[in-house]
């Protein structure tokens, strides 16, 4: 199974030199813990809900002078869109990532695949197991 049809094709992104005031604003209109930083429609980086505590909130910097150039992760890793589930749930082990831009043939980003996706998928297929076995199994 790919990550096709897995992954979330809306990936919230912004550039380089938005501000971490409105990555916040973003993140919170949108429901979402990151944003992924882009060029050309490519991932240069992406920034957390972690990111913005430790590298504004926390050194009390000015969210409308630090940029998302400032505080990103550079060069994430990234999954591609053929990616098997397994392959990528290795590399975001390998990567320490709990989010990855998902891209195609070209890197251009055409969604995002978070830890929160796969399990979601193995609480439903775990469920599915479970209706099997309940099917199974004598009354008690």
């Amino acid at each position: 199974m790919t990550i096709r049809n897995l992954a979330r094709t809306d990936a919230i992104t912004a550039s380089t030199d938005q501000s971490a005031g409105n990555l916040a604003t973003l993140m919170k209109e949108e429901r979402v813990g990151s944003v992924v930083i882009e060029e050309d429609d490519r991932p240069v980086g992406i920034v957390t809900d972690r990111d913005l505590t430790l590298e504004v909130l926390e050194p009390r910097a000015n969210p409308k002078e630090v940029t998302a150039g400032d505080i990103m992760t550079a060069d994430p890793a990234t999954a591609h869109v053929d990616d098997g589930v397994f392959d990528v749930i290795r590399d975001m082990v390998g990567a320490s990532a709990r989010r990855m831009p998902v891209v195609d043939d070209g890197g251009q980003i055409v969604g995002i695949i978070t830890l929160d996706d796969f399990l979601v998928l193995l609480a439903d297929e775990l469920q599915g197991l479970t209706d099997v076995v309940e099917a199974e199994s004598p009354p008690y």
